[in-house]
């Protein structure tokens, strides 16, 4: 217990320091060009997606950045659908950051069931990892699959993005990043691992595009 406080205790000191840290640069900020997300392909390999708009209290709550909520489908609609959220924050330095989903699903109801970390491997990138979340509402479950995603560099701990985050402002005076989350429904007897590999050409069609509107 006392290990488990102390590790949050840590992890508070160093979001509040990275926030301080932040606030304090007064040199000009960098941003790179990029496209819009709403211009990403609504074909991506074989699925074709359809925008959903974000409710105005989401936006409220995620603040400045540029925001995309798609769900995909394959085109013979023979598999369940894939919900695509990316959130790209073009500064950080204001306090407006990435929240991580962990924080988001009770109160939308859905109860984690499952979390480990994987490592995604996709074409002409060397593999990074994710988190893959198994999540539960009544009998429906998901799977969640998420990462934190800039310069070319995915990451899948909160604190580790955060280091990256203090660590590129100094270098490239940049704080810019993204999250990027895959979700999909589990039908009644699917596994993780199933569904997990039914997600995976999506992916290795989707990660190739990503530095066109989170830049590196």
């Amino acid at each position: 217990m006392r290990k488990t406080t102390a590790h949050f205790m840590l992890a508070a000191v160093f979001i509040v320091a990275t926030a301080i840290f932040l606030r304090a640069r007064t040199r000009g900020e960098y941003f790179p060009s990029r496209l819009n997300l709403q211009s990403l392909p609504s074909q991506v390999g074989e699925w074709r997606g359809t925008d959903i708009a974000l409710e105005k209290e989401t936006l409220e709550v995620l603040g400045p950045g540029d925001f995309l909520l798609r769900v995909y489908q394959d085109a013979q609609e023979s598999d369940p659908y894939i919900d695509l959220f990316i959130a790209y924050f073009p500064s950080q330095r204001a306090g407006d950051t990435i929240h991580s989903p962990k924080n988001c699903l009770p109160g939308a109801g859905w109860a984690p069931v499952h979390s480990s970390r994987i490592a995604l491997s996709v074409p002409g990138h060397s593999p990074f990892p994710v988190n893959r979340y198994l999540i539960a509402k009544g009998d429906a479950r998901e799977l969640v699959l998420y990462w934190y995603w800039a310069h070319d560099r995915g990451v899948a701990s909160e604190y580790l993005a955060k280091y990256y985050l203090v660590a590129d402002s100094i270098k490239m005076n940049r704080s810019d990043g993204a999250l990027v989350r895959l979700t999909t429904p589990l039908g009644t007897s699917e596994t993780v691992e199933s569904a997990q590999q039914r997600m995976m050409p999506f992916v290795s069609a989707l990660v190739p595009q990503l530095n066109s509107y989170i830049p590196r």
